[in-house]
């Protein structure tokens, strides 16, 4: 996760007060590692939540949440930013997308300037439902 999702401040931590936008029980219930410029302890919430907070780039924070998870799938919580970096560095194995048809406006484009089939991603299925259109992207090879 990055740490925008994780909460609004930025810069160096000036406390230990902000502890996420979900309350005491976030619905993770797992490790989730935040990646971040600034050392924080980790976090310990109701569920079995632990935020941990990573200095070391995306490939830290994979390797950390990859021992965490032993034989489970890891999953990418975002922001867009995040998802950007492990898709150009090729770390996606397969993604899920659900486009939903509201028009929002301005923001950060998931896929702008990214040449998902010369990284290797296809589009491997696809669902309509009345609410979204779900597309899996998947890694090659």
């Amino acid at each position: 996760m990055g740490r925008n999702m994780f909460g609004p401040v930025r810069g160096p931590w000036p406390d230990n007060k902000w502890r996420g936008w979900w309350g005491e029980n976030p619905p993770y219930h797992v490790p989730v590692f935040v990646l971040t410029r600034h050392a924080r302890e980790s976090i310990t919430m109701a569920g079995g939540t632990v935020f941990h907070f990573v200095t070391g780039g995306i490939e830290e924070a994979l390797r950390r949440a990859t021992e965490a998870a032993g034989e489970l799938d890891i999953q990418l919580g975002g922001g867009t930013s995040t998802i950007r970096q492990y898709l150009q560095a090729r770390l996606v194995d397969e993604m899920h997308v659900a486009i939903a048809p509201i028009l929002l406006g301005s923001g950060e484009h998931l896929f702008d300037g990214i040449d998902l089939p010369a990284l290797g991603y296809a589009c491997t299925d696809r669902v309509a439902t009345a609410g979204a259109t779900h597309v899996v992207i998947t890694k090659r090879g």
